[in-house]
């Protein structure tokens, strides 16, 4: 099964549970009926909070490698070089 399908099953089930509870398959207090209304939209607030965090965090913890930054440098100066001597110039 894949990530998508999972991610997909979990909305339906939560969906239908969301859905059967909001629509009265239950009695529930009017509190609870208050809180049920604007469920989806706090967790999909919640869910684009954790998915900004996540990716800051990516982008902070981010690894250099220099090795890769000192090949691709050299592969630019060969380039240039080649350039140049075709008569191009910088």
């Amino acid at each position: 099964m894949t990530k998508l399908t999972q991610w997909l099953w979990a909305l339906v089930l939560l969906g239908s549970a969301w859905a059967a509870l909001t629509l009265g398959a239950l009695e529930l207090p009017p509190t609870c009926q208050e809180i049920l209304w604007p469920l989806p939209t706090y967790l999909l607030v919640s869910a684009g909070c954790y998915a900004l965090g996540t990716v800051g965090y990516r982008v902070a913890t981010f690894h250099n490698c220099e090795d890769a930054a000192r090949e691709l440098q050299s592969q630019i100066q060969e380039a240039r070089a080649d350039l140049t001597r075709r008569g191009m110039r910088f």
